[in-house]
This record gives C-alpha cells, sequence and structure tokens, in this order.
C-alpha cells in the first residue's frame, strides 16, 4: 500500500510491503493548501511508477478545503474508532486518469469537545496511533512541537485527550512583524543554546505577555546580541508552552515526535525541568495509516 501524509504545508508519500515497513519515500512540493482544486493530478505526478492499488491519506487533505472533509472522530477513541471514520474518495473526486482503479481512501481528523475551547488535530493522530503498542497500558503524554504544537494524552490505547499550543506560529508572527523584529537578524541564525536556556527558563509568574517584552529590554540592556535574541524568543515562547502543558508537579516521561531541530529545543527545555523525554522518529505517519488500513480492514 501507499501510505501519503498531506499536510497543509508539506506532502510526503511512502510506499509499504505488507508488513508496514518502509521500501521507498518521496516528499512533494505541494501541501494541501497549495494543491486546492488540484489534488489528483499532484497526488499522481508523485507516485508516477508506483502502481499500488490501495493509497491511504492523511491530514489537512481530509479537512475543510481538502480533498474531501472527513467527519472528526471525537475523544475518547483508539485504533477501531478511528479506522471506522475513514471514508474513501469516490471516483467523481478523482480527477487524475492515473489514480483511477486506486482504492483512495483518507483518516478522519480527531476533535475533544470536553472543554470550553474544544480543540482537534488532523494527521498528528496517525502518528499517535503508531505508538498506541510501544506506549502499552496506563497514561502517557505526547507532545508533537511545530506551528500548531500539539499535546495529547494516551490512556491504555485511547487518546483522550487534545491540546494546541500556537508557539510555532506566534514566533513567526513576532520573528518577523513585531518591534521585536527590529533587534534581530533578517536570516535565522543558529540555535544559541544559553540564549534558548535562559528564554525556556525566564518565564514566571508575570505572564506572556509582559515576559515578551522582556526579549526588546534584553536588547536594549545588551543581555544578549541580535543573533541571540531568535534564541532566546524561541526558549521563552517554549517555556511557556510547556509550563501550560505540564502541571507543576509533573514527572515522568514525555514522548516527543516531530522534526530533529524542534525536538533538539523542546528536549532541552523538557529535561531541565525534570523531565525524562524518548524521541520518535518523523515518519510515524506512514505507520500509523497503515494500523488504520489493517484495523478498518483494507490492508
Amino acid at each position: 500500500m501507499i501510505a501519503v501524509d498531506w499536510g497543509t504545508s508539506s506532502l510526503r508519500a511512502y510506499r509499504l510491503d505488507a508488513g508496514g515497513a518502509i521500501l521507498d519515500q518521496r516528499r512533494g512540493s505541494d501541501g494541501a493548501l497549495a494543491s486546492a482544486g488540484r489534488f489528483g493530478q499532484v497526488l499522481a505526478a508523485l507516485l508516477d511508477g508506483w502502481d499500488d492499488r490501495l493509497v491511504v491519506l492523511g491530514g489537512m487533505v481530509g479537512g475543510r478545503g481538502g480533498w474531501i472533509e472527513v467527519p472528526y472522530v471525537d475523544c475518547p477513541a483508539g485504533l477501531d474508532a478511528l479506522a471506522a471514520g475513514m471514508l474513501r474518495l469516490d471516483d467523481d473526486r478523482v480527477d487524475a486518469p492515473a489514480l483511477r482503479g486506486r482504492a483512495l481512501w483518507c483518516a478522519a481528523g480527531m476533535a475533544d469537545r470536553q472543554q470550553a475551547a474544544a480543540d482537534v488535530m488532523r494527521g498528528e493522530e496517525t502518528q499517535v496511533a503508531a505508538l498506541f503498542d510501544l506506549l502499552g497500558p496506563g497514561e502517557h503524554r505526547i507532545c508533537l512541537p511545530g506551528t500548531h504544537s500539539k499535546w495529547v494524552r494516551v490512556r491504555d490505547g485511547r487518546i483522550v485527550r487534545i491540546a494546541t499550543a500556537m508557539t510555532g506560529e506566534v514566533y513567526g508572527l513576532l520573528r518577523r512583524h513585531s518591534i521585536l523584529a527590529r533587534s534581530m537578524p533578517e536570516a535565522e541564525p543558529a540555535l544559541d543554546p544559553a540564549a534558548f536556556d535562559a528564554g525556556a527558563a525566564d518565564p514566571g509568574q508575570s505572564g506572556l505577555l509582559h515576559d515578551l517584552f522582556g526579549v526588546r529590554t534584553a536588547a536594549l540592556f545588551g543581555r544578549f546580541d541580535g543573533d541571540a535574541l531568535p534564541s532566546y524568543l524561541s526558549g521563552l515562547l517554549v517555556g511557556h508552552e510547556l509550563r501550560a502543558a505540564l502541571p507543576a508537579d509533573a514527572t515522568g516521561t514525555v514522548h516527543l515526535l516531530g522534526s530533529d531541530a524542534l525536538l533538539e529545543r523542546y528536549a532541552r527545555a523538557l529535561e531541565a525541568m525534570g523531565m525524562q523525554v524518548r524521541r520518535h522518529r518523523e515518519d510515524l505517519a506512514a505507520t500509523g495509516l497503515h494500523r488504520l488500513a489493517q484495523a478498518r480492514g483494507l490492508a
């Protein structure tokens, strides 16, 4: 089968053997937003030469404005409920001749409506599903850092809570479009570990909005030079995210899924707080989509 992880701005396809092992993988340049109106053509070009009949898609391709809107599965839910929520794309939606005759299925996202401000995720649930067997019984914390970081609680093989922090997006906005940007270089410098660690440790009782102005005063009074300020800002935002996501007396392990660069930052901050960290590879979406296909009886 072929597993496709199709996010807002990224597209990855994996060719899998019968056991779910990755045989080959490809990356496309068109995310779900850029592919609107031509999903079939984009996917057909990416899969050229792969003749597998079953194609399972996950991510924002199944969201509103995507190729097909698949309703959210509500928390709490495990593998069987997620598999039951999958939808097949009708042939009249498949506008690329090279894809006709294949079975195209799309995974559902998840919604957490157990709080006043509901939360959702699309795509991350496939990565988390790949970890169910590894995590085992009990309750586990999972963090997927990114533009919109996801915090997921899993209990006994079911996703029970979701919380989103817009850390990456806020960083980008402040880094490029606020008064803080005036003290920072145009190009993104390498991580300054000392500045990042200081930012992650700085969040106090006065709140994020006050602490953010501290990036401005750090420049005014020479606490950090311009090249270090983006790392300080990043650390400050990550520190606030972690303190909001974890109880003050939290112990144990946080499972991190994502790119190596982001995981390095989150692991630093978590370990400084006394938490243990376990990192997992970014291509777990392929494993999760394979498990969903198996649970649905497709593979």
